[in-house]
């Protein structure tokens, strides 16, 4: 539970970011409607970590976390949509620190929770006493 709760806590961070540029681009009638849906999607992703115990959240968190690195990285580079970004600022690294943390702690999430559900499906497709054969 601990590493779902970074995840979600990650995702906020990030969420909570971009919703504070969000005046900043919320004229570009693509980067504003895409920074408000992170802000959204975060909090929903961070509510679904910790409340449904499934394999979507962490996913989720995992693609939140490399979509949006993603998409700095090249508003960083070539620049989307009339913005063109700096790897500068207490903004960016808190985001991209958060999405990183995000990715990171949701595919560790993955990791265990399927692991251990494919070692149970193994266990229980071996017979309990192989003596008996």
């Amino acid at each position: 539970m601990g590493m779902r709760i970074l995840a979600a806590l990650a995702v906020l961070v990030s969420a909570a970011v971009h919703l504070d540029l969000w005046p900043d681009v919320r004229d570009n009638h693509v980067i504003g409607p895409a920074f408000m849906l992170n802000a959204v999607g975060g909090v929903v992703i961070a509510v679904l970590l910790v409340c449904w115990k499934h394999w979507i959240p962490p996913l989720l968190a995992v693609g939140f976390g490399i979509s949006t690195i993603l998409a700095f990285t090249i508003s960083a580079t070539a620049g989307m949509y009339g913005v063109h970004e700096h790897w500068s600022g207490f903004s960016v690294w808190a985001a991209l620190i958060a999405e990183v943390v995000a990715a990171v702690a949701g595919a560790i999430v993955l990791y265990r929770e399927l692991g251990a559900r494919s070692e149970v499906a193994v266990a229980d497709r071996q017979p309990a006493d192989s003596s008996v054969l």
